[in-house]
């Protein structure tokens, strides 16, 4: 296995690992703790659980995977904050739609080639891309599992209440 191949195994085992934590972390929270925010004016779990779903979507998109899943998590989950008095959609749906997303993801980064991992993603530009060729799509599955991390972080509070 070669240096890029390695780091691209590296950067797959650390996202899927996070995703596997945040598994974990709904398997053991109820629809009710979900419901709390995480502190005293802070996201609540519901929130950041469609958050994560919406952003994991979007890498569809950003990896040159596909169409998105779930386009309709952009508007209550992406550009509306919590609390904004949209209609979401139910706990139980966006925790199914959280699996369906990452288990369709998951075979979409397995199946990415080493090249492919080091091509452009969809939100630069050809010459921004020639100029930051680090604005690459092994550098979104970096960003995106630094994101998760944040958010599971918050989502572990969830757990004493």
């Amino acid at each position: 296995m070669g240096n890029q191949q390695l780091f691209i195994q590296m950067a797959i085992t650390a996202w899927k690992s996070h995703n596997k934590r945040v598994d974990e972390l709904l398997n053991t929270l109820t629809d009710e703790q979900l419901a709390t925010p995480t502190a005293p004016g802070r996201n609540s779990g519901v929130y950041l659980l469609g958050h994560l779903a919406a952003v994991n979507d979007n890498l569809f998109v950003l990896l040159g995977f596909g169409e998105r899943l779930h386009p309709e998590l952009d508007l209550p989950f992406l550009q509306s904050p919590d609390g904004a008095g949209l209609s979401i959609p139910d706990t139980v749906s966006l925790r199914k739609y959280w699996e369906e997303i990452n288990s369709a993801l998951s075979t979409a980064v397995d199946e990415l080639s080493t090249e492919g991992w080091f091509e452009k993603h969809s939100a630069v530009s050809s010459e921004d891309f020639a100029k930051e060729p680090h604005r690459n799509k092994l550098n979104i599955l970096l960003n995106r599992t630094n994101h998760q991390a944040y958010h599971l972080g918050q989502m572990n509070y969830l757990k004493t209440k």
